[in-house]
């Protein structure tokens, strides 16, 4: 038996980190982004003759706007019913019984399990029993799956569940339970819904999986995103295959520049990581973030904010990419790895009171908030979308201490001018 499982389509989401983007061909592709993936998603299954859909939760970001929205996703239902494939699906937390007010007919092949308790759908024709229980209200923090039936002997048993399990970062703990509460239902396969990671979580005797979410709707949610096959048959371990069905990529560019002596060998390393992702996502397109980090002696050449993103721009067009945001947490080396005839240079005195003035900012940053309310006031806005946010108390600690490492690098002579780049 093949079945396909997926969760989190949050259909008509709105995008994150598209201001940069406004009235671009990018802007829209993000934005219609879920609705085809969702149309990606139909089409692995009609492609893989699949035995049946299985969506584990949040089909919907929220209430609908309108009824577009869900007139979309009966069009898409509606499509399998005309090729005899069965759907099966549970309402999570963004869709909740209690979130979405507004409804149309499903056609008659979709099975929406019960809130209320655990319900049984079998498919005696095609030898499939499915278990299942959605959220009636957003927030569900009960153990669902102590609830669920014995699995039917003779048949393929599928549980749906949308849960965090033990708990995922990023995600809110909802329906929590154990690999082993899932593990003690014996049936054949778990499908999973809530986190958008695609992570197994029983891999022996009965398998459980999360998918993962559809399309990822920000640099949170980085790389392939799409379904799991599940080739499965009675009272045997399922065996699992990702496919994606991503219109759009997002990624996180971390490049420690430690190793790079000058700005444009930063540049360079940034240009090989973007081509290398560039390549993994074909011909989607790709939008990044990108934190450049480490102590290099290329770090005063980037404190020109507005140079390095015009540079990292140009970079990232080469390969096909757009940065969605730069973050710049590069350091000169700290003075004490400057040359002891460069440090013994540096008046005591002054050092001191460097010293003194950063410690200060750094335990007291409503001192710092201090200094830079003009600053917040005129540009706050323009910052933050560049990844510097004035009103944190703990960035500015963090800018405070890195202004002293770059002080007392520079009075220590360690300073190097902007490379050929420039």
């Amino acid at each position: 038996m093949r079945l396909v499982h997926a969760a989190d389509l949050h259909l008509d989401s709105p995008l994150l980190g598209l201001s940069r983007l406004e009235d671009s061909d990018l802007a829209d592709t993000l934005r219609r982004a879920t609705r085809r993936a969702c149309e990606n998603l139909v089409d692995l299954t009609v492609a893989e003759r699949a035995d049946a859909l299985l969506l584990a939760g949040d089909v919907y970001d929220g209430n609908w706007r309108d009824y577009a929205t869900g007139a979309f996703f009966v069009r898409q239902m509606s499509r399998l019913h005309d090729e005899g494939i069965p759907v099966f699906l549970i309402n999570g937390n963004h869709d909740a019984e209690s979130e979405i007010t507004r409804s149309l007919r499903l056609p008659p092949n979709v099975h929406r399990l019960a809130t209320d308790r655990p319900e049984t759908v079998v498919l005696d024709d095609v030898g499939l029993a499915v278990h299942g229980q959605g959220f009636a209200t957003r927030a569900v923090l009960e153990n669902l799956v102590p609830a669920y039936p014995d699995r039917i002997p003779g048949l393929v048993n599928v549980g749906l569940l949308h849960t965090s399990v033990l708990g995922a970062e990023g995600h809110d703990s909802y329906a929590p339970c154990t690999p082993e509460d899932l593990a003690r239902c014996r049936y054949e396969y778990f499908a999973l819904g809530h986190v958008h990671d695609r992570r197994v979580v029983n891999d022996g005797e009965h398998v459980a999986a999360f998918s993962g979410n559809l399309q990822g709707r920000h640099p949170r949610e980085p790389g392939a995103k799409g379904a799991t096959v599940v080739e499965v048959g009675p009272g045997a371990r399922a065996e699992l295959r990702h496919e994606v069905c991503d219109v759009a990529r997002w990624t996180h560019v971390r490049l420690d520049a430690s190793a790079c002596a000058d700005a444009d060998e930063v540049l360079e390393a940034l240009d090989a990581a973007l081509r290398g992702i560039g390549l993994a996502a074909g011909s989607r397109p790709v939008v990044a973030r990108v934190t450049l980090d480490g102590p290099t002696p290329a770090a005063p050449a980037l404190l020109d904010a507005e140079w390095l993103r015009a540079e990292i721009d140009v970079v990232a067009e080469k390969s096909g990419a757009v940065v969605e945001m730069v973050r710049n947490r590069t350091r000169s080396p700290r003075a004490e790895d400057a040359s002891p005839e460069a440090v013994a240079a540096v008046d005591e005195e002054l050092a001191g009171a460097v010293a003194s003035a950063a410690s200060r900012l750094v335990a007291e940053p409503e001192r710092a908030g201090e200094l830079v309310a003009v600053l917040e006031r005129e540009a706050g806005r323009r910052l933050r979308g560049a990844g510097l946010d004035l009103r944190d108390p703990a960035g500015l600690a963090e800018l405070a201490r890195r202004a002293e490492e770059e002080l007392r690098a520079r009075l220590a002579g360690s300073d190097p001018t902007r490379g050929s780049a420039a």
